[in-house]
């Protein structure tokens, strides 16, 4: 075989092998299970938390999903969505310290949530919304360990929280930012938000103090069925340098054939 041709072969195959490297590392992190919005305010009241769910696995369903909420630094007023074709079941869980609000003193909050029944097939993601009263005002970020369970038995333990200023581990947990009030909020409207809404989750829960079946048709439907490619921006842009690393070595190709060419004549 002659030099030129040799050198053509090599320029592809480290192409391809560079190409296909950086694309797996983009289907990896996009199958991460991630919370959304990524932030909210310190004590924010009344709003909605998201989990998004893929599946990653090519031969098998995702059939259960545990999320575990801190009971360190609660979450008040914790209702859950109904979701077709899914079953939520809802553990709460006594403080050690509870929380004082203008609507009186909370000493339960919501310490799990697991949903069964549905399926969430390969190249799908699921979306789980969890409305809440009052997020805590009192803590830099929240870290919401989660399991998810497939048909064919195998957990993927969505548990590993990212150390500040360190790298990403391999099972991230999904973790919501909590950032500093706006100015001029004097936090009121978050104390008198929870109270209601918080007052109203506890009653549901208190006649067990165990697990129970919650919902709400206060918070919007989710989406079901979509693809999980366009869930992660990070995962795009791997794409893309991979495209940019193709193109390279096609160039760098082309430059061998050429300049082989040249010292033949």
């Amino acid at each position: 075989m002659s030099p030129m041709r040799t050198t053509l072969r090599r320029a592809g195959l480290v192409t391809a092998l560079t190409a296909a490297g950086i694309l797996t590392a983009a289907g990896a992190a996009s199958a991460h299970v991630t919370v959304h919005p990524e932030s909210y305010a310190k004590g924010a009241t009344d709003g909605v938390l998201t989990f998004r769910v893929p599946n990653e696995e090519d031969t098998a369903s995702t059939t259960k999903v545990q999320v575990f909420l801190p009971t360190d630094h609660p979450v008040l007023g914790v209702l859950v969505t109904p979701q077709g074709g899914w079953t939520a079941k809802v553990t709460t869980t006594k403080l050690k310290t509870p929380v004082k609000t203008d609507d009186g003193t909370i000493t339960e909050a919501v310490s799990e949530i697991t949903w069964t029944g549905g399926r969430i097939r390969h190249g799908q993601y699921q979306d789980f919304d969890v409305a809440f009263g009052q997020l805590p005002d009192d803590a830099g970020q929240l870290a919401f360990k989660t399991l998810q369970t497939y048909s064919d038995g195998n957990v993927a333990r969505w548990i590993e929280e990212t150390q500040k200023g360190g790298e990403e581990p391999e099972n991230p947990a999904p973790v919501l930012a909590l950032t500093a009030k706006a100015a001029g909020d004097s936090g009121s409207d978050a104390d008198s938000g929870a109270g209601s809404t918080a007052d109203s989750g506890s009653s549901s829960d208190s006649g067990s103090g165990s697990d129970t079946s919650s919902a709400s048709s206060s918070a919007p439907a989710s989406a079901t069925g979509s693809s999980a490619s366009s869930s992660d921006s990070t995962a795009r842009g791997l794409g893309i340098a991979g495209l940019v690393v193709g193109v390279l070595g096609l160039g760098a190709a082309a430059f061998a054939l050429v300049r082989g060419r040249n010292t033949g004549s």
